[in-house]
C-alpha cells in the first residue's frame, strides 16, 4: 500500500479534507494507495479538530467523519521520509515553510494552488480540491494501469 501526504497550514480544513476524500475515492476504485495529512504550523486555538466546514462538505458527500475526528498534526521529517508522494495545498503559502523547516523535502513535493479562508470562502476551495484530489486518483491509478516500460 503506498501512501500519500496532504500538507495545509493547520491539518484542520484543508489537507484534512482533501485525506478524508482521497481515501474514500480510493477505496471506491480500489485503489492501493491511501492518504494522511499534518500541518506545517497548526494553530491549537482552532475549535475541535476538523473545520466545521470541512465536515459539512463530507457530509454532503455522504462520508462519515466520526472516525477521521482528531486533533491537528505537526508534520515531521518522518512524515516525508514515510510517505511515497506529497502535496502541499497551496504553494505560495506553503513552499516558504517547508524551504525554512525541511529544505531537503521540497523537491518531493507537489504543489496545487487552493486558497485558505483568507482569499475565499468554501463554496470556492471545496470545490477545488474536490477537482485536484479527483486528477490525483486518476492519475495514480493510470500509472498503476500503465506501468512504465
Amino acid at each position: 500500500m503506498k501512501t500519500v501526504l496532504f500538507l495545509c497550514t493547520g491539518n484542520y480544513y484543508r489537507s484534512r479534507y482533501a485525506e478524508i476524500l482521497f481515501n474514500s475515492k480510493a477505496r471506491e476504485i480500489g485503489l492501493q494507495w491511501r492518504a494522511t495529512s499534518r500541518g506545517l504550523a497548526p494553530d491549537p486555538r482552532n475549535p475541535g479538530p476538523m473545520s466545521r466546514d470541512t465536515i459539512a462538505a463530507l457530509q454532503k458527500q455522504s462520508i462519515s467523519v466520526e472516525d477521521h475526528l482528531r486533533r491537528p498534526l505537526k508534520v515531521t521529517a518522518t512524515d516525508f521520509e514515510s510517505n511515497d508522494y506529497v502535496v502541499a495545498v497551496k504553494e505560495a503559502e506553503h513552499r516558504p515553510m517547508i524551504l525554512r523547516h525541511f529544505p531537503h523535502w521540497l523537491t518531493k513535493v507537489e504543489f496545487w494552488h487552493v486558497h485558505d479562508l483568507d482569499c475565499c470562502g468554501p463554496d470556492e476551495a471545496i470545490p477545488h480540491l474536490d477537482q485536484e484530489v479527483a486528477a490525483l486518483v486518476s492519475r495514480l491509478g493510470k500509472a498503476i494501469r500503465e506501468p512504465s516500460t
